[in-house]
């Protein structure tokens, strides 16, 4: 399965870490790859390593490259001089470990259209060599339905599967913008709510025992929405309203 978001800071690694987690509690060998990681020196930790903090290193990362300068990652490849990552090489990389793995993520980089190398290639094209769904992370708040539904539509354009929409943080005290988008996302993306982050979880104990709560059955979690179709207009949802039903 491909993780992408609608754009950066939208909380995909979190999501990564919580679905690999899910996985895992049920009896799965989990790993995650990280084709490129940018904005990191090589001495810092990266997304692939808090994904094995908070699963408690249940699952295994791979990192195929790492570009120092916080751009899209063929940006960061050319000014660093160093060969970028293609969608090729992600998706050999992902086949390999899928020979040793029940569940591969790839977890790409920004959205889902970004350049990984200077001949135009994306974590797209990754899940189509793999012929992976792709599983869509986005933000909760104002401006997050039209970010989704492009991201939804450039999917169907490709013809690749959506795996569903993950709120990747919801604050505990959300606003109506919030309320209403967890009601609104699947229509105006057509594709299922699957599952939704407490904000901060990422600093919550027991984050491997919580994630099956975050994420639905179809993501190897227990999570329902707690609210009726159109609650989510009249009554506050809260994070911690979030929970197993």
């Amino acid at each position: 399965m491909v993780v992408t978001g609608t754009g950066t800071g939208v909380g995909k690694t979190v999501v990564t870490a919580a679905l690999a987690a899910a996985a895992a509690a049920q009896g799965h060998t989990v790993a995650v790859l990280k084709p490129a990681q940018t904005g990191v020196c090589a001495d810092e930790p990266g997304d692939v390593a808090e994904v094995v903090r908070l699963t408690r290193g249940t699952a295994h990362g791979v990192e195929l490259a790492r570009f120092p300068d916080p751009l899209a990652p063929a940006t960061a490849a050319r000014r660093a001089g160093l060969p970028p990552v293609g969608p090729e090489q992600a998706a050999h990389a992902a086949r390999e470990l899928a020979r040793t793995h029940d569940l591969v993520l790839v977890e790409g980089a920004g959205g889902l259209l970004v350049h990984l190398d200077d001949r135009g290639g994306t974590v797209a094209d990754v899940a189509g060599l793999l012929g992976a769904p792709v599983l869509v992370v986005a933000a909760a708040g104002l401006g997050t339905l039209n970010a989704t539904a492009l991201t939804a539509e450039a999917l169907r354009a490709r013809g690749l599967e959506c795996a569903g929409v993950v709120v990747g943080s919801l604050p505990e005290s959300p606003g109506l913008a919030e309320r209403c988008n967890l009601t609104d996302l699947p229509t105006v993306c057509g594709a299922p709510l699957r599952g939704v982050l407490p904000q901060g979880a990422a600093e919550m104990e027991d984050f491997s025992g919580r994630a099956p709560g975050w994420l639905a059955p179809q993501l190897y979690g227990s999570w329902h929405a707690p609210y009726a179709p159109r609650a989510a207009y009249d009554e506050p949802v809260s994070a911690g309203g979030v929970r197993p039903a």
